[in-house]
């Protein structure tokens, strides 16, 4: 059941990750929580937010990888389950990057996503 349930999670990548620790040093906290949400909007009608957090809600579930306490409202668990949250480096940019498995329609800024 355990793996069941874990495959379920939202993973963070050990690049991600890394991203994640540099931001809380700048932040000059490394015990913050980084909270990652869908909210409503965006052409497609979903999109992602991030942001730190110095504790968790009472309906948060929180999901610690490589390091970094990720925190997920009751909400916004359903739309990420399965997700992995990457950071890619390119010529054309860089940033937090997060595929998501139940994604079944996405608008061309890579933002703003829609599920069945």
């Amino acid at each position: 059941m355990e793996s069941a349930q874990q495959s379920q999670a939202v993973t963070i990548s050990p690049k991600a990750a890394e991203k994640v620790a540099e931001f809380m040093k700048q932040e000059g906290n490394n015990s913050l929580y980084l909270r990652v949400y869908v909210s409503g909007g965006g052409c497609a009608g979903l999109s992602y937010g991030m942001g730190f957090e110095e504790k968790a809600d009472e309906d948060d579930r929180v999901v610690e990888q490589n390091g970094v306490k990720l925190l997920l409202d009751s909400y916004s668990q359903r739309y990420l389950r399965g997700a992995n949250i990457d950071y890619i480096e390119s010529l054309m940019g860089s940033g937090f990057k997060i595929n998501n498995p139940n994604v079944t329609k996405s608008c061309s800024c890579g933002h703003s996503f829609s599920t069945e």
